[in-house]
This record gives C-alpha cells, structure tokens and sequence, in this order.
C-alpha cells in the first residue's frame, strides 16, 4: 500500500528532501499524486548578479503596491495554483496536498510569501521555502502588470540583507532570464545548496520595503 500524498509532504519529509535538492510536483491540480524532481539542470539567479530591468526599476520607484510578508500565504498559493486561460495557462501542477502541506511547512515557519496589495486586494506576489541561507522560489502570480516582478525585486532585497547565498527558481524561463537567472548542472547546484543550507540567515531582517530607493540599492548589489 502506498502512503497518502498528505503523508509523504510532512515539514520533515519536505525540508529533508529540500535538502537534498529535490522538490514534490503534481501532473496536475487535479491529480491527488505527486512525484519527486531533481532537475538535470537547475534555475538559479545569482543573488550577487541580480538585474533590475530599467523599466522595472521605475515602476518599483512608483510604490504602485503596498507590499506585505507573509500575511496571506494561503491567499498567494491559491492565486498561484489557479488557471490563467487569457495566457495560456489552463492548469498548474499545484494540487490539494501540495497547498495543504505548504501551508503547513508555513505554520512552521519555514515557507513564506511576498504579496503585492492594491486597494484592499492581493494582487501579485510569490511564495517559497527558506533553508538556511537557501531560499526556493517556488510560484508567483500576477493579477495587474508587473506585480510578480515587484514582489521577485522585493525578495531579492530581502534575501541580501538577510544574508542569503542561494535563490533556487527550480527550473529557468524567459520570465526569470531577464534578471540573470542561469542554468546550473545538477553536481555544481548540489555543491551549492551544501554550502548554503550549511549557513544561517534571516529572512524577517528587511524592514525597507516601504523604501523603494533602499529596494533596489540592495537588491542590486548596493
């Protein structure tokens, strides 16, 4: 008999498995089963070579969302895990166990989100796990133009400041290429996720993301 999906994706299982470089994924929200990945290639964007494009730099300067940690996590999986029909995007891989167990690895304090709000309402962010001075970023969202680009930007500077070494994007899109993400071999990603999850960090320091000038100085290297 196999174990429940609820079973396999408890907060120890999960940051064990983090550990070791592989990562749950469903074929579907619909499907109740997950498998395991450990990716041939993996996404990483070097935090010490972050690129802000210059039109989202403007646009971060602007402050055109209230940015807020960890205040509704549920609200940005369930954001993640819905269908985008008008881009193409009619299903994800994250299914009910997977919401379930993340939100319990949250509970525990090792996963959390980065919301952009507008009026009251949730409209962008992202989610992920900390390990470390590890972070993996795993979804992000956007319901108004460049929201998840704001909140990767917030992130960025919050993992600087607190001391993170690895930004783990699991796998590498066009989305992610434009702030330097790259491809790293499999034995070359592991060496690096020893090294950080060897390290402490803290990912609650950053207390400036009410200052978007002090954002993008640490995000970029500043």
């Amino acid at each position: 008999m196999s174990e429940r999906p609820d079973m396999l994706l408890s907060p120890d299982v999960l940051l064990r498995a983090y550990a070791a470089g592989v990562f749950p994924m469903a074929d579907s929200a619909d499907d109740p089963d997950i498998f395991w990945v450990d990716p041939h290639i993996r996404g990483v964007i070097p935090l010490n070579a972050f690129h802000v494009p210059r039109r989202l730099r403007r646009t971060v300067r602007s402050r055109p969302f209230d940015i807020r940690i960890d205040t509704d996590f549920a609200g940005v999986i369930d954001a993640c895990a819905a269908p985008v029909r008008e881009r193409g995007r009619d299903n994800t891989w994250i299914n009910r166990p997977i919401r379930e167990a993340y939100a319990r690895l949250h509970e525990a304090g090792f996963a959390h989100s980065v919301e952009c709000w507008r009026e009251g309402r949730l409209v962008g962010g992202l989610y992920g796990v900390r390990l470390g001075a590890a972070f993996f970023g795993e979804s992000m969202f956007s319901f108004a133009r460049d929201a998840s680009k704001v909140a990767l930007v917030h992130l960025v500077a919050r993992l600087r400041a607190g001391g993170f070494v690895l930004l783990d994007t699991q796998f590498i899109t066009n989305h992610l290429r434009q702030f330097g993400a790259i491809e790293v071999p499999r034995a070359e990603y592991h060496v690096m996720l020893e090294a950080a999850i060897g390290r402490r960090a803290d990912f609650g320091l950053f207390d400036a993301d009410d200052d978007p000038e002090r954002v993008l100085e640490i995000a970029q290297g500043g």
